[in-house]
């Protein structure tokens, strides 16, 4: 299987790729959010959105961060596990609310809101609301191109 078209290959579409990846990179590298939250968020929501090269990225980037293989595995069942904390949890809810906006009429709801606010400061909310609007972007991008996973290696793209 491979991608549809190299997506680098277009200027136009290079440009834009760029600006994704800077925005992605001050969340990385500039935000006080865990980033074993992040990466729990960012796996959740390519595995909702059916995203193979995203979910493969994710789960070898928590690999790779020392979370062990029952938590990574255990990301698509959350709700049926005991090795999330409270505040995963809620992130991990907020990503689910507003990855499936279409699918939950009304959108995030208020309790979902109020449990994450209860886990993380203004920041930290922020950080998890691009990062949840920026991977649906990232995985509508694989999903459409039809980017294969399995060959994604942690660190390949410098962090």
């Amino acid at each position: 299987m491979e991608a549809r078209m190299d997506l680098f290959g277009s200027p136009v579409a290079a440009k834009a790729l760029k600006h994704i990846a800077s925005a992605s990179m001050v969340l990385i590298k500039e935000s006080t959010l865990p980033s074993v939250t992040r990466d729990l968020v960012l796996l959740r929501a390519s595995q909702i959105n059916g995203c193979g090269y995203c979910t493969d990225a994710h789960a070898k980037d928590l690999a790779h961060a020392g979370q062990s293989a029952t938590r990574v595995n255990l990301v698509a069942a959350w709700r049926e596990s005991t090795v999330f904390t409270d505040a995963e949890r809620a992130a991990l809810e907020l990503t689910e609310q507003g990855t499936r906006i279409a699918d939950g009429a009304g959108g995030v709801t208020d309790e979902a809101w109020a449990n994450a606010s209860k886990h993380y400061d203004q920041d930290q909310l922020a950080t998890l609301m691009l990062v949840i609007a920026l991977i649906n972007a990232n995985n509508r991008l694989g999903v459409i191109n039809r980017m294969p996973g399995g060959n994604y290696q942690p660190g390949q793209f410098g962090y």
